[in-house]
């Protein structure tokens, strides 16, 4: 009976961890699109980094420099405002590490107030546990559609 408790827990453990990494991963494309690039810093970890087409850096602090000084505003509606959508995300988790996949998109308001899907990548993530918290190791953000 304790070896089939102790099952459960690990479980119930892991399923808890999956939907906190998920958790994470929104957050990031919420904080993201409201271009609230301190509270998008802290997802990451001291010394986690983060690179793609905008650059590469490591640390919350560098992150967010960085970011502040490649991405524009958010134009409100009814501007050309651009949201990311993330969707189909493969999480594994082993203890306290645990890597993660997923595929994005850009949706921006087009003419006429229709949607346009102008970009498609993914993203690879390492996350690791700190301070009791998930938080993005290494995130990679690769391009597919266009390409470059």
């Amino acid at each position: 009976m304790a070896d089939e408790l102790e099952e459960l827990r690990a479980r119930v453990r892991e399923l808890e961890d999956r939907e906190e990494i998920r958790n994470l991963l929104q957050e990031y494309r919420r904080t993201l699109d409201v271009r609230d690039m301190r509270a998008f810093s802290a997802l990451f970890a001291a010394e986690g980094s983060w690179s793609g087409k905008s650059g590469a850096a490591t640390g919350p602090e560098a992150i967010h420099d960085m970011l502040v000084a490649q991405l524009p505003d958010n134009p409100p509606a009814p501007g050309p405002t651009l949201w990311h959508w993330i969707s189909d995300p493969v999480i594994t988790v082993d203890g306290d590490r645990a890597t993660a996949s997923s595929l994005w998109m850009h949706v921006r308001r087009g003419e006429d107030d229709r949607p346009l899907l102008p970009t498609l990548g993914g993203y690879d993530d390492e996350l690791v546990r700190e301070n009791g918290r998930w938080r993005f190791l290494r995130r990679t953000v690769s391009p597919l559609i266009p390409a470059t």
